[in-house]
């Protein structure tokens, strides 16, 4: 869509959370790498990382992507996996793993990301033999903590991790179910 209709971010809409469609790559690919660079995650956009950020069609054929659509625009992402999976980084037996959760930067802090959060927990309530979700986030990842904490994830610190070749710790937070 290209967000096609320009974004109020004082307008909540209503708020559609569906598997992404080809037509949304685009959209997925511009919010994703906009979050990241907004938040400082990243200096630019030549870090490696933003090529993985922008891959939505490795994304989409190794986990379950879905956005976020309000006014008939995309304004959120997120991948979802399970362990065993090409995608998953940190899922063990019984967890669903959400990755790569991006709020466009134009409507963030207008609960976009928790609503996204609390259907995949919505949704992993209904999976069979799934008691728990778990994420990662970089330790600098300051207002995401914020918002996993008060969504009753816990960190789980025994299973962070280094991302390899990086100076960059990232922290596990887990929601048993």
């Amino acid at each position: 869509m290209n967000n096609p209709i320009p974004l109020d971010p004082a307008d909540p809409g209503e708020l559609t959370i569906r598997p992404v469609r080809p037509e949304d790559y685009e959209d997925v690919r511009r919010i994703t790498r906009g979050a990241y660079l907004e938040a400082g995650y990243f200096d630019d956009e030549a870090h490696p990382y933003m090529a993985i950020l922008s891959d939505v069609e490795h994304r989409v054929a190794h986990a379950e992507v879905w956005v976020a659509e309000r006014n008939r625009a995309v304004v959120g992402s997120v991948a979802l996996t399970f362990e065993g999976q090409r995608y998953t980084d940190i899922a063990v037996a019984g967890e669903l793993e959400f990755r790569m959760l991006a709020v466009d930067p134009v409507v963030q802090r207008a609960g976009i990301g928790r609503r996204m959060v609390e259907r995949i927990i919505e949704h992993a309530r209904t999976l069979p033999d799934i008691e728990a979700v778990s994420l990662t986030s970089g330790s600098d990842m300051v207002r995401a903590h914020r918002l996993y904490e008060s969504m009753g994830f816990a960190r789980v610190p025994e299973r962070d991790w280094w991302v390899p070749n990086e100076d960059i710790l990232l922290w596990v937070f887990r929601l048993q179910l």
